[in-house]
């Protein structure tokens, strides 16, 4: 399926990681002074294509990491997070927390996909449902480029769903990191703008 014929009813925004936790100054992230200006600016840049969707039919997912509670609500970290973020406490990015909620800008998703590692689609229920929507074409953006969002993009390619990375909706810790795994996904993926999305998705 080309990308020029997937039309508008099967074609997603695919929102990673644009949580509250991440982004949000009194969440995770924030009170421990882990923020960016570009990740800080993705949920406002974003929203006019968000809203173009909705308002042609097309649909908006967001995916949420999740540290799982398990006994006395302690979460689950990987030890590789845990040494690289020794802050995340009992409550951060828990399922129903505030913490863990997509950002207000960009509400309300129309599905809600939790997911415990980079990848969306790693041990997650998101092959099945954009099978069940019958959605073929993922808008990736969020956070952060190198991490959830290439592995999602790279996830997508193999599984024959036609990705889009926006180069201005997405976002890392520094712009270079970015740049170079914007270039990364060249081969896999279509880059574009959220303007030219936005424009792509209002003419349809």
């Amino acid at each position: 399926m080309s990308d020029a014929t997937i039309p508008v009813e099967q074609t997603a925004l695919l929102i990673v990681d644009l949580q509250n936790d991440f982004v949000h100054p009194e969440g995770a992230y924030g009170r421990a002074g882990q923020t960016a200006a570009p990740i800080a600016a993705l949920p406002e840049r974003v929203k006019p294509l968000a809203d173009a969707l909705r308002q042609k039919g097309g649909w908006v997912i967001s995916t949420q990491f999740t540290l799982v509670p398990a006994k006395g609500g302690e979460p689950i970290i990987s030890p590789h997070l845990k040494q690289l973020r020794p802050f995340l406490k009992k409550g951060d990015f828990a399922p129903g927390a505030w913490g863990h909620q997509l950002v207000d800008t960009l509400q309300p998703a129309d599905l809600t996909v939790e997911k415990i590692a980079y990848s969306a689609f790693y041990m997650t229920r998101m092959e099945w449902v954009l099978k069940k929507c019958n959605i073929h074409k993922l808008i990736v953006a969020g956070i952060v480029t190198n991490g959830g969002v290439a592995s999602t993009v790279r996830d997508a390619h193999v599984r024959d769903l036609e990705p889009v990375v926006l180069s201005d909706g997405t976002a890392a810790f520094s712009e270079h990191v970015h740049d170079t795994a914007i270039d990364a996904l060249r081969p896999v993926c279509r880059v574009a703008t959220v303007a030219e999305m936005t424009a792509e998705v209002l003419a349809a």
